[in-house]
């Protein structure tokens, strides 16, 4: 496995952690309740942490093609959300998520940032990582 696979493994897994690590501080720091969409990412997110991790401990680039798929899940679900909370369009129309609404922002930092919006990111960094290291796996030569 090359250096640049070994990086990106790495890029994938401290996003998915940081992500992971960031959700928990969310709910069990400050209280904040996860609505059910916040769950059905997490749902996505948190395997990741182990798939890359051990990944990266077996040198093993064909985990990005599990992490790929669980991202590129869970980075829909993350633009869905962020799309109700942000496109009034789309908020209207949501339906009724559970106890707490999915439409609602714990926080809203410069006008855009929210939740599912760092979710979003996190899951499309991750994505972009493992199809990066799913090409770059295919042409290199095995050991």
């Amino acid at each position: 496995m090359t250096k640049k696979i070994e990086n990106l493994l790495f890029l994938a897994w401290a996003a998915s952690f940081t992500a992971t690590v960031g959700s928990l501080y969310f709910s069990e720091i400050r209280d904040f309740v996860p609505c059910d969409m916040c769950w059905y990412q997490r749902i996505f997110m948190y395997p990741i942490v182990i798939v890359l991790g051990a990944a990266i401990i077996k040198k093993d680039a064909k985990a990005a093609l599990y992490s790929a798929l669980l991202s590129g899940i869970g980075g829909s679900i993350s633009l869905y959300h962020y799309g109700i909370q942000k496109l009034d369009f789309l908020s209207e129309s949501a339906p009724a998520c559970g106890v707490v609404s999915c439409t609602g922002q714990y926080i809203n930092w410069l006008g855009f940032i929210t939740i599912p919006f760092l979710a979003l990111t996190a899951f499309i960094i991750i994505f972009i990582s493992s199809i990066v290291i799913l090409k770059q796996s295919k042409g290199a030569p095995s050991k």
